[in-house]
């Protein structure tokens, strides 16, 4: 960061790269060391361990649940889940916004028609409480809205969720109409888990830059969904596969990797803006993948290293490896989610994190408000 000494002004550098805006006891994305955390605890050993309510509570509450508070957090938050008569005809107009991989335009639509609906008030009028209230219901309905919302976009009628069945489960139940295997249901919840939180990512400063303002909670999540939907941040994991399906047809993996290297075309589900090791969340999937097998989990293993190869030849002294939307879409694909659903899923997890970011920001009373730096032409002299 540089600051002007004439004018006291902080200039920073592109993209707040490595800029400090907040204190969070949320987690911390340790780039150079390949780590992450929620809390105190390793993203990717709480993955490997608990369920996603688990870790639901811990973003909620701060701390890990005993069996007394699991059981009452997922009984609050399973009566949660049915969608509100209010926005049912606003769900069914909203399914056909966009293209098929835009589901996250009608999620919006219904999102923001939520907040009145249901008489949310702003965080800068809301206690405690009641915030967290409303992060809860946004964060429990937006599986049932997801799923809806694909259902009807398909002709077909939406599934309600069971109570029998925890969200992973209820995510693939809702999307298919048929009851997941323990394998599968796993799975994606160990997807979930890995992608809920990861530190001040664009949508992440989108939603806590939102509530900074005071506005209630659905704005917040709409500006996040917003940024979410760009192919930079949430729309990779569809266009990684949409990769992987290329070098399928190609035949060989390296001779592709290098062809988009030397036409400077973009990799996606490769490089990430903090890692400079291997993705961690991206290591815990390729284990998921194998442990579910099947001939696009082999083509992508065996795409990976061709990959990781081609860019170091190109950029030696900056090697990129899988990120997690690589082995994300493989993962989803291997459970039956639709290639269209890869985006969504991804909000499903995120909208934790996003919603814990919102719960802390409104703890400040302090408007983000940065200044930009005028570069164009010289304004007429008064």
């Amino acid at each position: 960061m540089i600051v002007a000494a004439m004018t006291a002004v902080l200039i920073a550098p592109p993209g707040l790269a490595n800029v400090v805006v907040a204190d969070t006891e949320i987690g911390d994305v340790r780039g150079d060391e390949g780590f992450y955390h929620y809390r105190e605890y390793s993203a990717v050993e709480l993955a490997r361990a608990h369920t996603f309510e688990e870790v639901w509570f811990l973003f909620v509450h701060g701390h890990l649940p005993d069996r007394a508070e699991l059981d009452r957090f997922v009984a609050r938050t399973r009566q949660l889940q049915a969608i509100p008569d209010e926005v049912v005809g606003i769900l069914e107009t909203s399914a056909v916004l966009g293209g098929e991989r835009q589901l996250l335009i009608g999620l919006r639509t219904v999102m923001s028609a939520l907040g009145p609906a249901l008489g949310v008030a702003p965080l800068w009028d809301s206690d405690d409480e009641t915030r967290r209230a409303d992060t809860l219901r946004a964060t429990a309905l937006t599986p049932t809205l997801l799923a809806a919302l694909y259902r009807v976009r398909s002709g077909e009628s939406p599934v309600t969720p069971r109570a029998d069945l925890g969200v992973a489960a209820n995510w693939l139940f809702m999307i298919t109409g048929e009851v997941p295997s323990a394998a599968h249901a796993r799975a994606v919840e160990q997807y979930l888990i890995l992608t809920m939180d990861h530190g001040f990512n664009a949508s992440t400063f989108a939603a806590r830059v939102i509530a900074s303002t005071g506005a209630d909670v659905h704005a917040a999540l709409c500006g996040a969904l917003g940024a979410f939907s760009g192919p930079l941040h949430g729309g990779a994991p569809d266009r990684a596969l949409d990769s992987l399906d290329e070098i399928v047809a190609h035949g060989d993996a390296l001779e592709w990797a290098r062809e988009q290297v030397a036409q400077r075309r973009r990799i996606m589900g490769f490089g990430h803006a903090v890692y400079r090791t291997e993705d961690p969340r991206s290591l815990l999937l390729r284990e998921v993948a194998q442990g579910l097998g099947g001939p696009t989990v082999d083509a992508a293993i065996g795409a990976e290293q061709a990959i990781v190869d081609a860019l170091r030849e190109a950029h030696p002294d900056h090697p990129r490896y899988a990120n997690v939307e690589f082995y994300a879409g493989v993962v989803m694909d291997a459970c039956g989610i639709p290639r269209s659903m890869f985006t969504p899923t991804f909000a499903v997890s995120r909208t934790v994190g996003w919603c814990a970011n919102i719960l802390e920001q409104a703890k400040s009373r302090k408007l983000i408000r940065p200044a930009a730096r005028y570069v164009g032409p010289p304004p007429a002299a008064l």
